[in-house]
């Protein structure tokens, strides 16, 4: 009578090995040789290393992610507190104006000191400058018809809005302003206060400086702030 052959070594499912190791996970507890026997793929070379060698490899590499991560937080974190400042510095100064004029002046110079912003223009309706004993002061004007369409045609019905400008509406819209050489970019702001209040344009000789893909919250920020403080610094009809 002969003997069945023995049924070939079947080989076992490495997901199923897996799953029953994530189930016990103290398989190894006592057997601590096993471990330094085992091999598994070097993470930046060819050939194999310990598993222990390969956790440390995996943990210093969560570290120095860890590390980098925590680093682009400090950076915003810094950022941040920076562009906290400089905005706390530039509506202390737009306070402290004791008319429309020093508000605009104010307001160019802490845009070009502190935001790299070198051109600024407040465009204000005759009905906040009529009663003012001098005509507005730059970087202050008075809006006229064909220059509120021409800022209403470049908001393309907005509130805000960071576009590209051509030479010559940088000639109409900032004339108190060196020309560029070529198109400048600009933060566009209609101003409002319950009515219309004009329009607020902080420009760049450079074409990139304001993308169209920026956000304009600092720009509509500083906008209300002005509009309420053009408001609270035009004389009264007894003033």
């Amino acid at each position: 009578m002969t003997r069945a052959a023995p049924e070939p070594r079947k080989t076992l499912d490495p997901d199923v090995v897996a799953q029953w190791l994530a189930r016990h996970p103290d398989f190894f507890v006592g057997r601590e040789g096993l471990l330094q026997q085992l091999r598994v793929p070097h993470p930046e070379a060819r050939g194999a290393t310990s598993l222990l060698e390969r956790l440390v490899a995996d943990l210093r590499s969560r570290a120095e992610h860890a590390e980098g991560r925590l680093e682009q937080l400090l950076d915003s974190a810094r950022h941040n507190e920076g562009q906290y400042r400089r905005t706390r510095e530039l509506i202390l100064a737009l306070l402290e104006a004791e008319d429309s004029d020093a508000l605009g002046q104010a307001l160019a110079a802490q845009l070009s000191e502190h935001f790299q912003t070198p051109a600024v223009a407040l465009w204000c309706p005759p009905s906040l400058t009529d009663r003012e004993p001098r005509p507005p002061q730059p970087p202050r004007h008075i809006l006229d018809e064909h220059t509120a369409q021409r800022l209403s045609a470049l908001l393309d019905d907005r509130t805000s809005r960071c576009t590209r400008l051509t030479r010559s509406d940088w000639q109409r819209l900032l004339p108190h302003t060196t020309l560029p050489e070529k198109s400048g970019s600009c933060a566009l702001t209609r101003l409002a206060v319950g009515e219309p209040l004009g329009y607020l344009i902080l420009a760049s000789p450079s074409p990139d400086h304001f993308r169209a893909s920026m956000d304009t919250l600092f720009t509509e920020y500083v906008g209300d702030v002005v509009a309420r403080l053009m408001v609270r610094l035009t004389p009264t009809e007894h003033g």
